[in-house]
């Protein structure tokens, strides 16, 4: 027989659910059979696949030692570096400064250097986070970038402010501000564009129209012009919505296509710049809550930078001319 008790990062959960992660060689059918024979058990009681579990909660287990496992092996994030460009860190978040190129989770390929790795190994070498420790809970990215963009990525030390930050990310009460350097002069210094994206998720790249179309979903995206030169020009944007490669796409297709964009734009318009990633940064967030945050309520109204963003250290200091 195995005890777990429930922890602050555990509760709020569905029992299930939190088995599901607990014990994790532990096959759904013999979970719920198991419930039902009462071979699990809450507080030494019948319990149900739904109950919401609290803290301090006793789960017993009459269950085989083999589906606890055995000695465990170090954790594989240890093998990616810890190294962090950290923009802000409290006891529940932590803002990240993803440079382009680093991809933020594991992919069909298993890379082990990832953006979460990193925090993962960061944490554990500060002992706030121990995989031992935890039965349920590891901490967890709350939005992602595209592999070749950069910018602040938020992650959630605990469970309560993982629960608040995907609930205002959902209710779009967070405002993610971007650089970009775009092919050309706008028309207008400002303006709101409008269009109607549709995905081809088997190419991983995205379509823009002017007219509503099946499958298509409204975009609206908000740029202002900041500084120009004789060819390009540097922008700040707003995403109203937040779509598959919403600002790369749209701006292409008004024809001011991003610097160094190999998708959506033109490999010879960016060949003498040297650029070989989208000049596009997720520079600024801006925590906007509309209502109770519980334990993250002192973030709102702050606004965290990124302090440097190499293209526009170029483009200010006329580097990218003629």
């Amino acid at each position: 027989m195995r005890e777990l008790i429930v922890n602050q990062n555990d509760a709020g959960q569905r029992l299930d659910k939190f088995l599901t992660k607990a014990v994790p060689l532990l096959p759904q059918s013999l979970l719920y059979k198991s419930i039902r024979t009462k071979r699990i058990k809450r507080n030494g009681k019948r319990c149900a696949i739904s109950d919401r579990l609290q803290p301090g909660d006793v789960i017993s287990l009459y269950l085989s030692d083999d589906l606890f496992g055995g000695d465990s092996q170090a954790p594989a994030f240890l093998a990616a570096p810890s190294r962090l460009d950290i923009v802000y860190e409290d006891e529940n978040i932590l803002l990240v400064d993803k440079r382009p190129g680093l991809i933020v989770h594991e992919d069909s390929g298993h890379q082990v250097d990832t953006l979460i790795n990193r925090i993962l190994h960061y944490l554990y070498q500060k002992g706030e986070y121990d995989p031992a420790q935890e039965q349920s809970f590891v901490p967890s990215l709350c939005n992602r970038i595209d592999l070749n963009t950069g910018g602040i990525v938020i992650a959630a030390k605990n469970a309560p402010a993982l629960r608040v930050l995907n609930e205002k990310i959902k209710s779009r009460e967070l405002q993610k501000t971007y650089l970009c350097i775009v092919h050309g002069h706008l028309p207008q210094r400002a303006a709101t564009l409008k269009g109607f994206l549709r995905k081809d998720a088997k190419n991983n790249q995205v379509e823009i129209f002017d007219h509503p179309i099946p499958d298509g979903r409204t975009i609206l995206t908000r740029y202002r012009v900041l500084a120009e030169n004789t060819r390009f020009s540097l922008l700040e944007v707003d995403l109203l919505t937040g779509r598959t490669h919403q600002i790369r796409a749209h701006l292409a297709h008004i024809g001011h296509p991003l610097l160094g964009d190999a998708k959506y734009g033109f490999n010879r318009d960016n060949r003498d710049t040297g650029y070989r990633h989208q000049a596009l940064y997720s520079y600024q967030l801006t925590f906007r809550f509309c209502s109770d945050a519980g334990p993250l309520n002192y973030l709102n109204g702050r606004t965290f930078t990124v302090p440097s963003v190499w293209f526009r250290e170029d483009f200010l200091q006329g580097k990218l001319g003629p």
